[in-house]
């Protein structure tokens, strides 16, 4: 029997590459620096990451330089962002990098998924990585789980940043330290000296402007229209307005002093998205922040005029001084334009009521714009002649009916209930952490405090509701008193600034009587 032998035949080809071992051709090198903060002490760490790769990779003969892809200034929680490393990652796929060298895990992702499926599919076309700091090559056979240890490790470190600039953020929330965007702020800036938020003047009568058109009638849209008629330019400094811009500005408390803090908040560390916060997380409500562009008056008589409008049940319009003014007598509804005669010499605009043609027809007959102007300066001068008794009145009234001391005095107790209700119930939940309880016992009691709060809630949110509507209402009388004491006598052509801040609506009868409602709550037929 012959004599068993076994010989040895090397390897002629890389397993991982496809090349012949033998093959004289350098590896094609890339380096990878980022840094995520645009900080100065960054900045230089930066710089000495690209410069010290770029000598590092040319320094040796058997590498071939390709290129030094960067990210600054970016975090590596997720590639989504990161334009260098896409671009990197997108050459090696395509077969122009051998090897990619960094400085550690964590410089190359700090989420574990990320990190892995990135390195298996660089391993797929035989792109190697090296990791200076940890010494890892990932196409050693221990590459791998040590990839996914230290990327598990880097990404909790990311998560315990994460979870403590959260902790920094609501707890200067909680101390009521107020910051945002300035500059994509109308009207408010930071001073430089002192820190503070201060007005600007030029942009502020921007503010009130948007606001004053408001309650004239107009829309969003119209105003937005406007302001772009007009030249004046956006919070970030373009040409054209739109509407959510306008709605935006009408609808944020910083205007009128005050501060909500944690309207949004970031959802979780590795994917960055932002939510908005639905009672999720906790919001602080900052008075008398700062100084007012608009008086809180005001800005809550908008925010009625807004809920008004949104609450009218059909889409409000502003495409005219007269639009959502106008209402039936018949079925309440209110009256649209509508034009006759539309292609030729005898086209006119008249109003009629929606609902005319709509299931049972209305009795009602149509206006024209002459007969409500004609109505109002009408029921005008009628008011101008009792001008000190409606004035009197409007103040009385005022002082009496728009009192918001009790309902203060019950928004003050119910916070104090609310907040003694958060801490009752986070001391149980403490407490069954730390001891072991009967979970029936404590669920009852849990459900119990989160009840209470849950009521205690509504009716804070009722009492707020209330003093918003007394103070708005309030605001209104204040501006019809002040407009009617302005005015000294009757007036003979029809005035759109007083129709704006005086009319509430015209109501149009079957014989075209029409009653004119002033916003003090006068009735008048013309």
């Amino acid at each position: 029997m012959a004599q068993r032998r076994v010989t040895a035949i090397p390897a002629t080809i890389s397993r991982y590459t496809a090349m012949p071992i033998s093959n004289p051709r350098k590896r094609r090198v890339a380096g990878y620096a980022r840094v995520s903060t645009d900080h100065e002490d960054q900045a230089t760490s930066y710089e000495a990451q690209v410069d010290y790769y770029t000598n590092y990779i040319k320094g040796r003969d058997d590498w071939e330089f390709v290129h030094i892809y960067t990210d600054e200034g970016i975090s590596a929680t997720n590639t989504k962002k990161r334009e260098g490393f896409k671009s990197m990652i997108a050459d090696a796929l395509a077969g122009k990098i051998d090897l990619i060298i960094t400085k550690s895990v964590s410089r190359f992702a700090r989420n574990t998924v990320d990190s892995l499926s990135t390195i298996r599919k660089l391993k797929d076309v035989g792109c190697e990585c090296y990791f200076e700091k940890e010494n890892i090559w990932t196409l050693d056979t221990k590459g791998e789980l040590l990839i996914s240890i230290m990327s598990s490790l880097a990404q909790e470190e990311s998560r315990s940043i994460s979870e403590n600039v959260t902790w920094g953020q609501r707890k200067r929330f909680a101390d009521g330290k107020v910051s945002f965007a300035y500059s994509r702020f109308l009207g408010l800036d930071k001073d430089k000296e002192t820190g503070k938020i201060v007005i600007n003047p030029e942009q502020a009568e921007t503010v009130k402007l948007i606001y004053h058109l408001f309650l004239e009638g107009m829309t969003p849209h119209s105003i937005a229209t406007e302001l772009t008629s007009r030249g004046i330019k956006t919070p970030t400094g373009k040409e054209v307005w739109n509407q959510q811009t306008v709605r935006r500005i009408l609808s944020n408390e910083k205007y009128k002093g005050d501060a909500l803090l944690q309207k949004e908040f970031t959802v979780d560390f590795l994917q960055k998205k932002v939510k908005k916060n639905e009672g999720e997380v906790p919001q602080y409500y900052v008075e008398g922040n700062h100084e007012a562009i608009i008086s809180p008056a005001v800005f809550d008589l908008v925010q009625a005029e807004i809920e008004k409008r949104n609450g009218k049940g059909t889409r409000y319009s502003g495409v005219s001084i007269f639009s959502n003014k106008i209402k039936c007598a018949d079925c309440g509804s209110w009256f649209g334009a509508k034009v006759w005669h539309s292609t030729d010499r005898y086209r006119r605009v008249i109003y009629r009521c929606n609902r005319k043609y709509n299931g049972e027809k209305c009795k009602t007959p149509h206006v024209t714009e002459e007969e409500v102007k004609a109505a109002f300066v009408s029921a005008y001068n009628k008011l101008v002649n009792e001008k000190k008794e409606i004035v009197a009145n409007a103040e009385i009234i005022r002082r009496t009916l728009c009192v918001t001391d009790g309902l203060q005095e019950d928004k003050r107790r119910l916070e104090s209930e609310m907040a003694v209700l958060v801490d009752m119930t986070q001391n149980i939940i403490a407490e069954n952490a730390r001891i072991a309880q009967d979970q029936e016992e404590y669920q009852k009691r849990y459900d119990g405090l989160v009840a209470k709060y849950d009521a205690a809630k509504a009716k804070y949110d009722e009492t707020i509701a209330a003093i918003s509507a007394k103070e708005a209402q309030s605001a209104q009388l204040e501006a019809f008193i002040k407009v009617l004491r302005e005015r000294d006598g009757a007036i003979e052509d029809f005035d759109e600034s007083l129709w704006g801040s005086m009319v509430e609506s015209v109501t149009v009868g079957r014989e075209k009587e029409m009653t004119v409602a002033f916003r003090d709550g006068t009735q008048i037929q013309a």
